[in-house]
């Protein structure tokens, strides 16, 4: 049975991102039908920080020869630990559960979210392998910032989240759709790129749907 970890990130409760994603999950759930559907609002309910606690539990990972994230409960040593694990074991346990890892995110001052950064935090340990999993990004960016856009090298978004799955998580199978020029809809002087943008909208909620089709 599968599993689909549904993740959003964007502070709007009214938002492209999690309109996109809703387009993926709500595919997803009707070509698996006996799947497992996992929901986080990290903006409605956010992780907290990592603490000096969680610091000593990576330490205590990078001391050991390898990294089994099943067993990461026996290294806890004190009661700062105990507290700091009880805000990872349910995010771990989450992330593990599932194949598919879908993610709503928003880019912000050319990056992503706090909110999105703190879990991604909380459940990061040295020498993790995620291999076996899929990560589907899918985000909304105000400005224009696809290769070969005057904004492009300003990407810190989809560049940084593509860097750090593979770097720390050792991911192969990630996927990115950016719907752009998303401000159109409010900024008077992008008045004159709304159809770009719609344009660009529409190819996302597209892609949503059938990439949902793929297992």
């Amino acid at each position: 049975m599968s599993t689909l970890l549904h993740l959003d990130a964007s502070a709007r409760r009214r938002s492209i991102s999690r309109e996109l994603s809703a387009a993926f999950a709500k595919a997803w759930r009707v070509e698996n039908p006996d799947g497992s559907y996992i929901y986080r609002d990290l903006a409605a309910e956010p992780v907290p920080f990592i603490d000096e606690a969680w610091t000593e539990l990576c330490d205590a990972v990078l001391a050991q020869p390898s990294t089994d994230l099943h067993r990461l409960a026996e290294l806890i040593r004190t009661p700062g630990q105990s507290a700091a694990w009880a805000i990872v074991e349910p995010l771990l346990t989450e992330m593990l559960a599932a194949e598919v890892i879908l993610i709503g995110t928003p880019m912000y001052n050319y990056s992503i979210p706090a909110a999105l950064k703190a879990w991604l935090d909380q459940v990061t340990f040295p020498r993790m392998s995620l291999g076996d999993k899929r990560f589907v990004v899918v985000s909304a960016r105000g400005g224009a910032y696809a290769p070969g856009a005057p904004k492009a090298a300003f990407d810190h978004q989809e560049r940084y989240l593509r860097d750090f799955f593979a770097g720390h998580f050792a991911v192969t199978d990630t996927v990115f759709v950016n719907a752009e020029l998303a401000n159109s809809r409010q900024d008077p002087a992008l008045a004159h790129l709304r159809g770009k943008h719609d344009e660009s909208y529409s190819a996302a909620m597209e892609s949503m749907r059938e990439l949902a089709k793929v297992h």
